[in-house]
Formats: C-alpha cells, sequence, structure tokens
C-alpha cells in the first residue's frame, strides 16, 4: 500500500520549507511521516520516500538508520524508548528498565506477543531533570516514571 494523499500532502509541506534544489533537507520529516503511516519503515518505504523527493536512496536509508527514533524493523503499536545514558541511569532509568522489561516481558528491542509494545534503549532525550524519562512512539514524553507511574502509563495505552 502505498503512501496516503494526506500522508504525501504532509510531505509537501514539509518540502515548501526548503529550497527547489534542497530537497533532501525534507527526509527527516518525509520518514516521520512515512513511519506514522505505515508503523516501521521497510527498504520499500525507504525507496518510497526516496522516489518522492527526487534524492537517492541511499541518502533516505543513511537517515533512517542512523536515528534511534526510526523502526526499520515492524515494532509494536506503542514503541516506547527509555533513556538509559547515564544522568538517567543515575536517577533511576536502570531501575525504570528493568520494572518496565519485566512488566512488558521482553527486553530492549523486542516485541510483546500480542504485538502492543516494543521495548528500546533510547539515547539523551534532552531531559535529564525528569528522569527516568519514557518517550512513547517519538510523540510523547513522560518524566518522573516511577513503577507507578508507569503501570498507569501501561494501562493507558492498553
Amino acid at each position: 500500500m502505498p503512501l496516503s494523499q494526506d500522508s504525501l500532502r504532509k510531505i509537501d509541506r514539509e518540502l515548501a520549507k526548503y529550497p527547489a534544489d534542497q530537497r533532501q533537507s525534507a527526509v527527516i520529516a518525509a520518514l516521520t511521516i512515512a513511519q506514522d503511516h505505515y508503523g516501521w519503515l521497510s527498504l520499500d518505504a525507504m525507496d518510497e520516500v526516496a522516489k518522492y523527493l527526487g534524492v537517492p536512496a541511499i541518502a533516505v536509508q543513511e537517515v533512517a538508520t542512523f536515528y534511534n527514533m526510526f523502526a526499520i524493523k515492524p515494532v509494536g503499536k506503542f514503541k516506547i524508548s527509555i533513556c538509559t545514558n547515564l544522568p538517567c541511569a543515575l536517577s533511576g532509568a536502570e531501575r525504570a528498565a528493568l520494572y518496565l522489561k519485566e512488566k512488558l516481558g521482553v527486553d530492549f528491542t523486542e516485541t510483546t506477543g500480542d504485538g502492543q509494545f516494543t521495548l528500546i534503549e533510547g539515547e539523551c532525550m534532552g531531559a535529564c531533570g525528569d528522569a527516568p524519562v519514557l518517550l512513547v512512539n517519538n510523540k510523547r514524553m513522560c518524566s518522573l516514571m516511577s513503577p507507578e507511574r508507569i503501570d498507569a502509563l501501561l494501562d493507558e495505552l492498553k
């Protein structure tokens, strides 16, 4: 299934922000839109974005494989990233990660059997003072995540 007309309109809005000869500048935004549409970024999806932008496929693949926010294999309905960098780790992220792993029954990069949750180790989210920090589907940041707050979040997402 190709990108929807709505997705293509969104990409066009992003393209309008850049000079016509700088279409590659819209790669991150276009990949984000494609990932929202497909749920993850297959090679076919990356190629579709490259063709639509008129840029080399490798330029799109380099971005998709470099940034942690892009899923290049299928993920659950809810991708939960937890920052485990040192400042967050010192503020309870390791305990929160262990709690999430036990609660969900998965390790990092794994998806629950029901396809609902994928847990990944995230990079710095710029909110060290609010650690432990989770990011849900690259869009919703959750701060100060105690076991009780994690339980409430998981219940809400179900």
